[in-house]
């Protein structure tokens, strides 16, 4: 009987995955707050995921390859048509949206969930591990 990484980890390896992405929109967007006309963007986590459980029931996409020598596709992971543009609560003169305390406050959110996922597949490799040596 072999041991399935997909069923036994479930979505949480794609979460973290995820939560990495954000990470790196999140931290763009800061670094982006004295831009002149910088529109802010943030990953829509949930539908993300959605998406991602969704295409995990129902298989996952192929690519055609064109050339033997392409490397095989999987998907194409988050892709731009999940990032969407924040929505300010104030206009800015410079018609920059960033807003340095909201997205602080996601960035902080978002390590706080992205380190929960971290911990949770820490301990589900555990679990794997002691089934394996039969503890």
């Amino acid at each position: 009987m072999s041991i399935s990484f997909d069923k036994a980890l479930g979505i949480h390896q794609q979460a973290l995955s995820f939560r990495s992405q954000r990470a790196e929109v999140l931290a763009n967007n800061l670094a982006n707050a004295d831009t002149p006309n910088y529109k802010a963007r943030d990953l829509d986590f949930a539908s993300v995921l959605a998406a991602q459980v969704d295409k995990s029931k129902h298989g996952t996409f192929a690519a055609t390859r064109t050339s033997a020598r392409h490397i095989a596709a999987d998907g194409f992971g988050m892709g731009d048509d999940a990032l969407k543009y924040r929505i300010p609560f104030q206009a800015s003169i410079d018609q920059n949206t960033v807003d340095e305390q909201i997205e602080q406050s996601n960035y902080a959110e978002n390590s706080v969930q992205f380190q929960a996922s971290f911990t949770f597949l820490n301990n589900k490799f555990k679990g794997l591990m002691s089934a394996l040596r039969g503890e």
